[in-house]
This record gives C-alpha cells, sequence and structure tokens, in this order.
C-alpha cells in the first residue's frame, strides 16, 4: 500500500546501500552552502544538480519528485511575490497600478535569493528524506546523543502517521464500495464520518500496538538499526571536491544580483 510513498522510495532507491552518515554530511554541508551564499546562482545550481542526482542516481520516478516539491516552491514562490512588492527601496523596475503598488529592483533581487535559497535547501532535504530511511537516520540521533526519549517519541510519532494514512485509507475503500462516494450529498456525509471516526480508530489501532510491543518484552526502550556500511575513500574525496566547488562558486558569486 505505501510502496509509492516517501517511505517506500527512501527504502528502494538506487543509492539505498550508501552509508547513512555520508547522505546526512552531504545533505547538510551542502544545505549550508546554500544558505551562506549571497548570490542566486549557487543555490538555484545546488538545485539543479542535487535534483539530477536524485532522479538520475537515486533513481526516484521524475514525476513523484516533481509533486513533492510543488507545495514548497508554491511558498517559496509567494515569498518572492511579496518581498518584491513589499520589501526593498529605490527606483520602481514595475507598476503594478493597484493601490500604488511597484517591484523594485532591491526587492526582487532579495526574494529571488530567498526563492533560490529555499529550492536549494529543500532539495537537500528531499535527498535525505527519499534515500535514507527513517530508521537509519534516528540511530544517528542516538549517536550524536540526542536525548533517548526525545528519540523514541520521534520513532513513535513517525510508526502512528503509518497507522493513521493505513485506517484512512482502509476506512475509504470500504466507503467507496458501498458506492459512499457516488454522489456530492454522499461524499459530504462520507467525508464527514470518515473525519469522525477515524481517530477513534486510529486511537483504538495503536492500543493494540502497544499492547503486541508490550506482549514481546517491550521495556520502554526502543532499539534503531545500526549501520555496518563503510563510507569509503571515494565518496569521502567526492564529497570534498563538490563543496570545495560550490564554496568557490559562492566566493566568485559573491554579491551577484540578477537586476
Amino acid at each position: 500500500m505505501f510502496e509509492h510513498t516517501l517511505d517506500g522510495y527512501a527504502h528502494s532507491n538506487g543509492i539505498r546501500n550508501v552509508n547513512e552518515y555520508f547522505k546526512v554530511l552531504f545533505a547538510i554541508l551542502t544545505m549550508l552552502v546554500s544558505l551562506i551564499s549571497t548570490s542566486p546562482v549557487i543555490p538555484l545550481t545546488i538545485f539543479f544538480l542535487v535534483s539530477c542526482l536524485i532522479i538520475f542516481k537515486a533513481k526516484i520516478p521524475s514525476k513523484f519528485y516533481l509533486k513533492f516539491i510543488a507545495v514548497p516552491f508554491s511558498f517559496a514562490f509567494i515569498t518572492f511575490v511579496f518581498m518584491a512588492v513589499f520589501f526593498g527601496i529605490g527606483a520602481h523596475i514595475l507598476e503594478l497600478g493597484i493601490f500604488n503598488l511597484a517591484v523594485t529592483a532591491d526587492g526582487f533581487n532579495l526574494g529571488f535569493l530567498t526563492l533560490a535559497r529555499i529550492m536549494g535547501g529543500f532539495s537537500c532535504l528531499a535527498f535525505l528524506a527519499l534515500t535514507t530511511p527513517m530508521n537509519e537516520i534516528f540511530s544517528i540521533l542516538e549517536d550524536i546523543k540526542i536525548p533517548q526519549i526525545v528519540v523514541e517519541l520521534a520513532m513513535l510519532m513517525y510508526r502512528y502517521i503509518f497507522v493513521f494514512l493505513d485506517e484512512a485509507i482502509s476506512m475509504y475503500h470500504s466507503q467507496e464500495t458501498r458506492l459512499g462516494y457516488s454522489g456530492l450529498k454522499r461524499t459530504y456525509k462520507s467525508i464527514g464520518l470518515l473525519a469522525s471516526n477515524l481517530f477513534i480508530r486510529t486511537w483504538l489501532r495503536g492500543e493494540q500496538i502497544y499492547i503486541t510491543m508490550e506482549s514481546r518484552c517491550y521495556g520502554g526502550s526502543i532499539k534503531t538499526f545500526k549501520s555496518r556500511k563503510d563510507i569509503g575513500t571515494k565518496n569521502i574525496l567526492l564529497l570534498l571536491s563538490f563543496e570545495s566547488f560550490l564554496l568557490l562558486g559562492t566566493y566568485l558569486t559573491w554579491g551577484l544580483k540578477i537586476i
């Protein structure tokens, strides 16, 4: 049921067997370079290169990836528009003709830089989310001494997301087979019933899971997966070369503006 979800691709992508510490380090360092750049050139370059890595190397379907980045891109574009119109000073480059609103060069550059940073940073997060299972990320959090209670709460919350989705999908299919969505009136009624019963069904399912865990000697501590994969000298050299290339580009394009 969940083979075409984010978690499904995280367990079955083209670079699934690459060391998770390497992938986390790559994502964090690249994101930091995107954030410190004062020109949109490097963040957009990061977005393009990481997107190519996700699609062609990790073999994530491009259609799924485009849907995945559609929401953050929408928010980034809205942010760009608002910053271009309401921020910045100086000469106007575009008169909107509404309430004396206008786009300034300063506002446009600031908004476009923000959009580029958002997309560059989100591509790094998308790379991590689509190529690294959450259980491996939880093990890294344990290794860097994040409090055990925080890690275990995160693990349980992540698990119950899928319990919630499973119940919602099962209820939806049950209603659909009984023609619950055959008309507008029935659709509204079915959605209301689904929403009102979903929390109760999920709560009961969670209680059953907890009883199952206790029957298997659950003592309040959840063990995480520990990797035995080696990073490899080649990967380390590639990482250093890539980050050095980005830092050089950041230096050369420092302060570069679109307008």
